[in-house]
């Protein structure tokens, strides 16, 4: 999965400016429902920067159990990153944090919109950093980890939050066996934490590890800087409902607010097309997530594990060959005209209908009304339909990847945006 070093710079300008444009757009607060959100929440919102407009879903869904509803980005990224079976559903409306982030309480974690990394390949919701909550919370002597004393002495976990050295056993062993040490905040990620870290991209959402496993009420904890990892007597991982237990403390307004005549959230109402090729079970639960191999020609869909759509795709054809890497869906279209300029050696060179300054006599082309355009990259590659070949599982393109239209069709309401697209020889 190692990250391609070589960026193609002529075509970073469509995407990265589509991007700054959105989040301009996103100061407007569109998508905030009055009628729906709390006076509370809606009150906090008028200073922060909401979500822009990149192809979110247009639906508003309703959540009976705790009373509220789920919207925009936050409910792509809660769904592309494996819904209430690993973040739990939502239990408080959007609202404005302290530290001045567009938020939403869930029962395990809190989403945060992060406009900094808006153009970029990463994703743009993220984690609030509650773990030093939770170990205040939870009892935890912090003294040497964060220079002050929390609680008192008598701490039986106290070794769980000391640091290690970098010559530790434990971290020479994780370093040994390829997991994690952590050289800022001292710790390790192993063995089932390590496992499910890795599943759920942790590096972006839980962040650094700020504890070793500790024993609480009869589980295994460690503690993130975005959540509480529990692993279960079977060795089942799974985040605690951290936030559900700290609400009241973070003063998080859980108040239900009424369905209306909102739709009841079922992942159906999402789909744009029958999947094609079925081969997995789509209501399997776990994080969502596109595989495409540039030597196979060929593209998986998952769920956790579980490989639920499989086709053959057109990648690249040199010198547009597609970026290996790791990537997310970043913005979407349902139908696009797509121009731009090749120069003498067949290369993109520009997009857009303005021939680039550098080359005036570079070479126009047009694709009109490209189907279900789903751009993971700033550099303008994408998942999308193609109508103009039927010649799957070869090279065809400027670097995007072409899919059958019904492949395309199904992904459109499949994939939400902060979907993982990972490109690999």
């Amino acid at each position: 999965m190692e990250q391609a070093h070589r960026i193609r710079l002529n075509r970073r300008g469509l995407l990265k400016g589509a991007g700054a444009a959105a989040v301009a757009a996103g100061l407007v607060r569109t998508g905030i429902s009055p009628d729906i959100a709390s006076a509370n929440s809606a009150d906090s919102l008028a200073n922060v920067i909401i979500p822009p407009d990149v192809g979110q879903t247009d639906l508003t869904v309703y959540f009976k159990k705790t009373g509220h509803t789920l919207r925009g980005s936050m409910l792509d990224y809660w769904r592309a990153n494996g819904a209430g079976a690993v973040y739990g559903l939502p239990i408080s409306e959007p609202f404005g944090s302290d530290d001045g982030y567009y938020s939403q309480a869930f029962e395990r974690a809190v989403f945060q919109y992060r406009p900094e990394f808006q153009d970029t390949e990463d994703p743009i919701i993220r984690l609030m950093p509650l773990g030093y909550s939770a170990m205040q919370a939870h009892g935890a002597d912090t003294t040497v980890a964060t220079g002050r004393r929390i609680n008192g002495g008598g701490d039986l976990n106290k070794s769980a939050w000391r640091p290690l050295s970098a010559s530790s056993s434990s971290a020479t062993r994780a370093i040994k066996n390829g997991e994690i040490y952590d050289d800022v905040t001292g710790h390790t990620v192993t063995d089932r934490f390590y496992d499910w870290y890795m599943a759920h991209e942790g590096d972006f959402y839980l962040g650094s590890p700020l504890s070793q496993p500790t024993q609480r009420r009869g589980a295994v904890l460690q503690y993130f800087e975005g959540g509480l990892l529990s692993r279960l007597s079977d060795g089942t991982v799974e985040l605690e409902p951290l936030v559900s237990d700290l609400a009241h403390s973070l003063r998080i307004d859980t108040t239900p607010v009424d369905q209306g005549d909102l739709p009841e959230y079922d992942e159906s109402l999402f789909w744009t097309a029958d999947n094609p090729n079925p081969i997995g079970d789509e209501s399997t639960p776990g994080r969502k997530w596109v595989e495409v191999s540039l030597s196979q020609e060929q593209a998986w869909a998952y769920q956790g594990d579980s490989s639920v759509m499989t086709t053959l795709v057109s990648t690249g054809l040199a010198p547009n060959v597609t970026l290996p890497g790791l990537f997310h869906i970043r913005l979407k279209f349902p139908s696009q005209t797509m121009n731009g300029f090749t120069d003498e050696s067949g290369e993109v060179a520009g997009f857009g209908t303005d021939a680039p300054a550098d080359d005036p006599s570079a070479t126009p082309w047009e694709v009109k009304d490209v189907p279900n355009v789903m751009y993971f990259s700033v550099t303008a590659e994408a998942l999308h339909g193609c109508y103009w070949h039927n010649n799957f599982g070869n090279p065809m393109s400027h670097g995007c990847v072409n899919l059958p239209l019904d492949v395309a069709a199904w992904m459109y309401g499949w994939a939400p945006l902060g979907t993982m697209v990972w490109i690999h020889d």
